[in-house]
């Protein structure tokens, strides 16, 4: 028997060159079959046999000592880069443009057209495995920096500085340094009084107003105010040379309150302004305004100018561009306190008093001496304008 076996084992075992024996018929007993294929690497035979085994064994892929073969990583491919570069090009581009306020280009069809070439490349480069890292952060360039982002900038830009000349017209431009108001004849300004003169007749009405209105009734005054000068809008988008005038103000220490007082101050400024060639003072507050009655009650606090906080009167001397105005401000007909906390707003910001009679001259629409040779010679360049 034991011979018997000896003789089966001899028939396993492998012959003086070394290749392995036949296996039995039916296979060895209790043997494991490979996980995967067997794969002959051509130059080492016995080595790749063994290696084979060895990892089919153990359940590991075969080819590395661990099992498994690291695949080598590959470089982005080029239109990944074309991505990236075009993506901060096109940035670089926008933002130079707003840095040299070339506002209306940024909105071009240039612009727009480039722009949906360069989303397209990055598009492109998203479907592509190598580049789509690179084209991710050139579509988060793109995103940051765009045509509508970089231009909602500068129109903010614009708007905050007012220069919107690269989106004007030649004949924009040229309306938008017109001389004088649109609508109005502009040699108006040159046959009315002057800056200079409508000055001179406020500082001489007030000058005798005052001094009256102290004479007959003792009243003290204050100045209010600095005088104020502004440039009048042309009605093209510009400014004109004609100036809008505010005067200094003048206005009493002490308040009126008395019903007749108040006409009897009112008849004495009348007075001084007929001698200076004015029409009767005319009353915005009075029943003969002509004003709704219920606006009345809203602006001057009742319809009865017994009641009202506020009296305004006003007179001009027409063609000639001087008005005044003369307030009276009443805080003892103020029975909610309202008309009070206006009245302490406005003599915080001016320091006015808080009531009594207050004057102020304007004037629209009025040409310095100084500018007049200039604005003639503008006006050359704008025939038939009005």
């Amino acid at each position: 028997m034991v011979m018997d076996h000896e003789k089966q084992r001899a028939r396993y075992v492998a012959g003086p060159e070394g290749a392995p024996p036949v296996p039995p018929p039916g296979g060895y007993r209790n043997a494991r079959r490979a996980s995967g294929p067997f794969v002959q690497q051509p130059g080492v035979p016995g080595a790749t046999a063994t290696a084979t085994a060895t990892g089919s064994a153990t359940g590991s892929a075969p080819g590395s000592a661990s099992g498994t073969a690291d695949a080598p990583k590959r470089p982005a491919n080029a239109l990944g880069w074309i991505a990236l570069v075009a993506g901060i090009l096109f940035a670089a581009i926008l933002l130079i443009t707003l840095a040299v306020g070339a506002t209306d280009v940024l909105y071009g069809v240039t612009m727009l057209t480039l722009q949906l070439v360069v989303v397209a490349v990055i598009v492109g480069a998203l479907f592509t495995a190598r580049g789509r890292t690179l084209a991710a952060v050139a579509l988060a360039v793109t995103l940051i920096f765009n045509v509508a982002t970089v231009g909602g900038i500068g129109a903010l830009q614009t708007s905050a500085s007012g220069s919107y000349d690269g989106m004007k017209t030649e004949e924009q431009k040229h309306e938008e340094a017109y001389p004088g108001i649109k609508g109005t004849d502009p040699q108006a300004a040159l046959r009315q009084q002057s800056l200079e003169e409508v000055r001179a007749e406020a500082d001489s009405v007030f000058a005798d107003i005052r001094a009256r209105i102290t004479a007959e009734y003792g009243y003290e005054w204050v100045q209010v105010g600095d005088e104020d000068l502004r440039p009048e809008r042309n009605g093209y988008g510009g400014e004109s040379m004609l100036i809008e005038y505010t005067s200094v103000g003048w206005a009493t220490t002490q308040p009126i309150q008395d019903y007749s007082t108040k006409l009897d101050v009112m008849a004495t400024i009348d007075a001084v302004v007929a001698e200076h060639g004015m029409p009767p003072l005319y009353s915005f507050n009075g029943e003969y305004s002509g004003i709704d009655p219920t606006m009345i009650a809203k602006l001057y606090g009742s319809e009865d100018p017994r009641e009202q906080h506020t009296w305004e009167y006003y007179t001009d001397n027409y063609p000639d561009p001087t008005r005044l105005y003369a307030n009276i401000y009443d805080l003892s007909n103020d029975p909610t306190g309202d008309f009070r906390t206006t009245r302490e707003a406005q003599s915080a910001r001016t320091g006015e008093p808080l009531e009594g009679l207050q004057m102020v001259v304007l004037a629209s629409a009025v040409l310095s001496e100084n500018d007049r040779a200039e604005y003639e010679e503008k006006l050359k360049d704008y025939p038939g304008f009005q």
